[in-house]
């Protein structure tokens, strides 16, 4: 199955520069969240596959207008082509704003989910907006990755775990992949392709 990853940037080369047929190689798109809801309904339009996204920390006009024709899989997990996928959006919390969560909230959403991972079998991909702490994330309050998804990793050891969060131009540590156990994190900062 082959993946278009988005988040944070809306990417040029799709939407100022799109041209008939650049999205028809991929069955699958996942958006990790900060993107313009008609940037998402524009691409789930052209590519007619199913667009799944999470809430990032700048997505508080999602509640007054969604993006359409995508489907939104934040706390939950769905199934695509036999692919179990979990949704966890939102950063650390650092001002109060939307989509924003301390550790221990998180953990509380991810202990919400017991029940759909036991009853689902587990999960192959997760799609968060904040990365793993220690994987990707930075040191200032705004970008801090959760402890809690390390356990979720060790425990369900998911095959891709895709964010966004933190952006190419925060600096020359940007590193787009990286591995924990078995489980490869991609940054998925503008637009990346997988194949799972």
């Amino acid at each position: 199955m082959k993946i278009l990853l988005l988040a944070d940037e809306e990417s040029r080369y799709l939407w100022d520069y799109y041209r008939p047929g650049m999205l028809s190689g991929y069955d699958l798109i996942l958006a990790a969240g900060d993107l313009k809801a008609s940037y998402l309904s524009f691409i789930v339009t052209m590519a007619n596959r199913p667009l799944l996204y999470v809430h990032g920390n700048h997505d508080g006009s999602y509640a007054q207008r969604p993006p359409e024709g995508c489907e939104c899989i934040d706390g939950r997990i769905v199934k695509i082509n036999g692919l179990r996928i979990l949704g966890l959006g939102g950063s650390y919390a650092y001002n109060n704003g939307p989509h924003q969560y301390t550790e221990r909230q998180m953990r509380r959403r991810i202990r919400k989910l017991r029940f759909q991972l036991w009853r689902h079998g587990g999960v192959d991909i997760v799609l968060s907006h904040a990365p793993v702490a220690g994987y990707g994330d930075m040191d200032d309050p705004a970008h801090r990755g959760f402890e809690c998804y390390r356990e979720l990793i060790e425990k369900y050891k998911p095959a891709l775990w895709v964010h966004g969060h933190v952006h190419k131009r925060y600096g020359a540590k940007f590193e787009r992949e990286r591995t924990i156990g078995s489980t490869r994190l991609v940054n998925a900062c503008e637009r990346y392709e997988v194949e799972i």
